[in-house]
C-alpha cells in the first residue's frame, strides 16, 4: 500500500534544494498550494548568488496569476522574495 507523502505548506518556502531547471514548477506548485492552504503572504528563500534564482523566481511571479504583489525581502540582502497572494 502506497502512502502518500504530505508536504506542510508554511509561509516561507526553501528552493535551495531544488534543481535550477525544476525551479517555475516548484514555484507555481507552491503558489497554488499556498492559496489552497490559506496563506495571504508567503517569503521564498532563492539565494543570493550572481542573481539567476533570483531573476527566475521573479519571472515566474511576474506571470501568476494569483500573485498580487513580489518584491525583495529587504532582511535578506535579495536572498528572499516577499510574495503577496490572491485570497
Amino acid at each position: 500500500m502506497d502512502d502518500p507523502h504530505v508536504v506542510p505548506i508554511g509561509p516561507e518556502f526553501d528552493l535551495h534544494p531544488f534543481a535550477p531547471r525544476d525551479i517555475a514548477d516548484v514555484v507555481e506548485a507552491y503558489l497554488e498550494a499556498a492559496v489552497e492552504g490559506g496563506l495571504r503572504d508567503v517569503r521564498l528563500v532563492h539565494g543570493r548568488g550572481i542573481g539567476v534564482q533570483r531573476a527566475r523566481v521573479h519571472q515566474v511571479l511576474a506571470a501568476h496569476p494569483l500573485v498580487v504583489s513580489f518584491g525583495d525581502d529587504p532582511r535578506s540582502h535579495l536572498g528572499a522574495t516577499l510574495v503577496t497572494l490572491k485570497t
